[in-house]
């Protein structure tokens, strides 16, 4: 997974305010009620962050293998599930094509706003990896966006024009974060968002059943699938 592009010691503080906001945490909420993770259930967070999902988890369920490939990432979120007396997250360096857990080892794998950082080319071995960590009849959940920069489909320029919108309307800050937007886009180093129907069509590649996909007004979806 590529991470040239980012200052992760910078970027751990705008992570954490943005998981802070209510969409995030509308969106942490859906994600858990579609994982249904219980109190013997081992969990996998892929992308951990700054534990918007782990930290919710971790008073429900057994254990959290909280994964993510940026060590200011899980050095925040180790401090934060020691203030909270955590005893069951585990942290893990490591990306999300290669998990660092043995096969069948986990009863959920679950994920939110991570896999458009992966190429789309490695966007498979994700969902791979999620697939051998599982234990049979496991849940793999993740919200991310679900759009591509794309004039072609109708949802794509939807979420272009609210989100460019959105930028303008925040003066002078807002244009010059566009114009740095368009710049990365331009030189290829803007992440990869795939559309729902690529994520439905990928995990039954994957190998996945019972997989479902739903959408929001805005850029962002959940799929959610089960292991066989």
């Amino acid at each position: 997974m590529s991470t040239a592009a980012k200052d992760w010691n910078r970027y751990v503080v705008e992570a954490e305010d943005v998981a802070r906001g209510a969409g995030f945490q509308a969106l942490r909420d859906r994600i858990l009620e579609l994982a249904e993770a219980g109190p013997d259930d081992t969990v996998v967070d892929v992308g951990a962050g700054t534990g918007l999902l782990t930290l919710a988890l971790a008073s429900k369920v057994g254990q959290v293998w909280a994964i993510d490939i940026a060590p200011p990432m899980c050095d925040y979120l180790r401090a934060k599930a020691i203030s909270a007396g955590l005893d069951n997250v585990e942290l893990a360096v490591s990306s999300a094509t290669s998990l660092p857990l043995v096969d069948e080892s986990a009863d959920v794998v679950v994920s939110n706003y991570c896999f458009h950082h992966v190429p789309d080319d490695e966007k498979g071995r994700v969902l791979s990896e999620a697939m051998r960590v599982l234990r049979p009849g496991g849940r793999l959940v993740f919200g991310d966006m679900m759009f591509r920069v794309s004039i072609t489909d109708t949802r794509d320029r939807r979420v272009i024009a609210a989100k460019v919108r959105a930028m303008i309307r925040k003066g002078p800050a807002g244009i010059a974060r566009l114009a740095r937007n368009l710049g990365r886009f331009l030189s290829r180093r803007w992440e990869t968002p795939a559309r729902a129907t690529w994520w439905e069509d990928a995990l039954h590649r994957a190998g996945f059943v019972d997989v479902s996909v739903e959408v929001f007004d805005h850029e962002g979806g959940v799929a959610h699938a089960r292991k066989p």
